[in-house]
C-alpha cells in the first residue's frame, strides 16, 4: 500500500525566508522516504534592520506579509496537509515580532513559532544527518544563519553537546558581534573536542552548499581546510559588484558569503578538523521531520 502526502516547513532565518515542501512516502514494510518537492527562498534580510535598530521595518513587515500570503496559496495549491513556521535570531531579538506574528495569522493564515536556539539547534539535529555520519568518527556540526550559528558535537553516531552562539553573518556584516563572543565560542569549541583524537566538520547553511557547488566536488566529499582557505582569500580580493558580475553570486550572497566562511574556517581551526563535509540540510530539513515524528508541534492544513 502506498500512500503520500505533503508537509511544509517554513524558516524565518535572519538572511532569508524559505519554504520547503516534502512528499512523505509510506510503503508497507520499507522505510518511510522524504522527498523534497518545491523549495523557494526570499531574501528578506530581517537581521539588518533588527541587529540595528531592535525592530522590523515597515517595509519589511510589508515583504513578510506579501511573502506569507505567497506562501499560504503554494501550500493550497500543493495540497499541503501539515506545516510548521519556524522563526529564528532575527525574529527572537525584534521587539515588534509579536504584532507581526499576530497580522500574519490574522491576514494569511500562517501560524509562527518563534523557536530559541536550543531548540533551532534539536530540530537541525532531526535532519538525515545518519545518511552522512560515519558512526565511528567524531564531528563538529556547524550551522551558520544570519543571527546565530548552531554547533553540535556529534561522537559515534549521537549528538553529545549543542550550543547556539549570536555570530550569524548579517551580524558580522554589520559588525556588531563583540570580541568576548568569539573567544566564548573558541574556548567551548576547544574544551568539547579536546578529549577526540580527530574532528571532522560537517557544514550547513546557503553559504556552505554554494562554495561547495562551485568547487565541483562529488556529493559525500569533503572540502579541506586549505581549499576554504584559498576559496576565502580569493573572496576578499573581490569587490561586492565583482563578486556578482565576475562570481556570479546573488546579490544577497555576495556580501554574507565572506564572513559565514570565517565562521567555518574559525570551527575547523579551533576543533583541528582537515576536512568540511557539506551534506546540503538545515533547519527546513528538521522540520518536514519532526513534523512527522510528531517532536515538534505542527499545524494541520484545513482543506
Amino acid at each position: 500500500m502506498l500512500k503520500i502526502q505533503k508537509y511544509a516547513a517554513i524558516d524565518i532565518g535572519s538572511n532569508a525566508v524559505r519554504l520547503l515542501i516534502s512528499n512523505i512516502i509510506e510503503q508497507d514494510d520499507k522505510p518511510v522516504v522524504f522527498k523534497k518537492n518545491s523549495l523557494v527562498r526570499v531574501p528578506i534580510r530581517l537581521g539588518a534592520d533588527v541587529f540595528l535598530n531592535g525592530e522590523i521595518s515597515e517595509y519589511n513587515q510589508l515583504r513578510m506579509v506579501d511573502t506569507m500570503q505567497a506562501f499560504s496559496l503554494l501550500m493550497k495549491s500543493h495540497g499541503v496537509v501539515r506545516y510548521k513556521a519556524c522563526a529564528t535570531s532575527a525574529m527572537r531579538e525584534a521587539k515588534n515580532s509579536s504584532p507581526l506574528t499576530d497580522k500574519i495569522l490574522e491576514s494569511c493564515g500562517i501560524n509562527i513559532d518563534i523557536i530559541d536556539g536550543e531548540e533551532e539547534a534539536a530540530i537541525i539535529a532531526e535532519t538525515d544527518l545518519h545518511l552522512f555520519i560515519d558512526s565511528n568518527k567524531t564531528y563538529l556540526y556547524v550551522d551558520v544563519g544570519g543571527g546565530s550559528t548552531e554547533f553540535s558535537i556529534i561522537h559515534n553516531g549521537k549528538k553529545i553537546k549543542s550550543k547556539s552562539f549570536r555570530i550569524g553573518t548579517v551580524r558580522l556584516l554589520n559588525d556588531i558581534v563583540k570580541n568576548e563572543t568569539w573567544v566564548e565560542l573558541e574556548h567551548w569549541i576547544k574544551e568539547n573536542t579536546k578529549d577526540y583524537y580527530k574532528i571532522e566538520l560537517i557544514g550547513s547553511g546557503g553559504n556552505i552548499n554554494k562554495i561547495f557547488k562551485i568547487s565541483g566536488k562529488d556529493v559525500g566529499k569533503p572540502l579541506t581546510y586549505f581549499y576554504l582557505t584559498t576559496y576565502y582569500k580569493m573572496l576578499q580580493n573581490y569587490s561586492y559588484e565583482e563578486r556578482i558580475t565576475e562570481l556570479n553570486l546573488n546579490q544577497d550572497r555576495a556580501d554574507v558569503i565572506i564572513p559565514a566562511t570565517r565562521i567555518y574556517l574559525s570551527a575547523m581551526k579551533w576543533s583541528g578538523a582537515k576536512d568540511i563535509f557539506v551534506p546540503k540540510i538545515g533547519l527546513s530539513d528538521g522540520i518536514i521531520k519532526s513534523i512527522y515524528y510528531e517532536t515538534v508541534s505542527s499545524v494541520e492544513v484545513e482543506e
